[in-house]
């Protein structure tokens, strides 16, 4: 039987792109999962690879999914090499607790990150009047993206306006598949429109009163780029929970953290009130940043109360 990609999955549909073609309008096979799927409560995966037969009336029917090397549950997506996260340096302004969040999840799972930064022709130059609630300064975005790179992650900054950063996330894609992931607003379809000609991805203006995006994406689809690459535009979303990740795998998920901990005193050291303990030695020197260690403390905290509610 042949076999496939799931490019985009909607309404209990997956459509498949039969291996070896192009992906380009009308190319897809449009299919239903099997139903043991469901009584096993297994979900096809845009990303996945899988196995399909023909039925009759010309679409076709997933029978088989073949191993995942990769998989994210939310966004929903197998498969993929990279995660290119995008924040906005402002409206909304940059979180830096969400954005640790996000790595955390996907250092999880072991995937690639990418660090996107919009909107960066909105940065203000002083700190003279700024409401650092709406705003960020250029010193204060240099300190931020100092400290990221320094733990090991790469990073570009974009302007979809200026139209700056997009020959950048296009190397860093060469030949991979990559999903889009951040919070609502923060320009993901904006950049995506000027990364894929003809596209023409919906996006929306932020809401003044909230200080978020309306989400703008509604399935998750994977794109050609250029390059050979494929990249999946996702809906945005604002929270994530702690389902996948336990209290004692936690600090492994900070890359900083990771390169110390062995040297603590215990095994399965929290990094707590634990003696000799390094990562907060690294506190303490400086060598660790505070502000990701009370994010981790936070994050402790979320994954001990919700073993607390189960």
């Amino acid at each position: 039987m042949p076999q496939g990609l799931i490019v985009k999955a909607l309404s209990g549909y997956y459509y498949v792109l039969p291996e070896g073609a192009a992906l380009l309008e009308g190319n897809t096979v449009t299919c239903r999962g099997r139903g043991v799927f469901k009584n096993r409560n297994i979900t096809p995966l845009v990303g996945d690879r899988v196995v399909y037969e023909a039925t009759e009336n010309g679409e076709g029917t997933v029978t088989e999914i073949l191993p995942r090397s990769s998989e994210l549950i939310r966004p929903p997506i197998a498969n993929v090499n990279v995660v290119v996260l995008v924040f906005s340096v402002t409206e909304p302004v940059l979180n830096t607790q969400l954005l640790d969040k996000f790595l955390v999840h996907i250092e999880n799972t072991g995937i690639d990150v990418l660090l996107c930064f919009t909107k960066s022709d909105l940065l203000t130059e002083t700190d003279d009047n700024v409401s650092h609630a709406k705003e960020m300064t250029s010193t204060e975005f240099k300190r931020i993206t100092t400290l990221y790179e320094g733990i090991g992650y790469p990073f570009v900054t974009t302007s979809s306006r200026l139209e700056e950063g997009v020959e950048a996330i296009l190397q860093h894609l060469d030949g991979k598949v990559s999903v889009f992931a951040g919070q609502s607003g923060v320009g993901k379809s904006s950049l995506l429109n000027k990364m894929i000609s003809g596209l023409d991805l919906e996006t929306n203006a932020i809401s003044q009163r909230l200080g978020r995006g309306k989400h703008t994406t509604r399935h998750v689809e994977l794109l050609p780029l250029a390059n050979g690459g494929l990249v999946a535009d996702t809906p945005g979303f604002s929270q994530l929970d702690f389902m996948e990740v336990e209290a004692e795998g936690l600090s492994s998920c900070f890359r900083e953290f990771a390169a110390v901990a062995e040297g603590c005193r215990f095994r399965g050291c929290l990094h707590l009130h634990e003696p000799d303990c390094k990562v907060r030695d690294g506190v303490a020197s400086g060598t660790i940043a505070a502000s990701r260690y009370d994010h981790y403390l936070l994050f402790l905290t979320e994954i001990k109360d919700r073993k607390r509610r189960y």
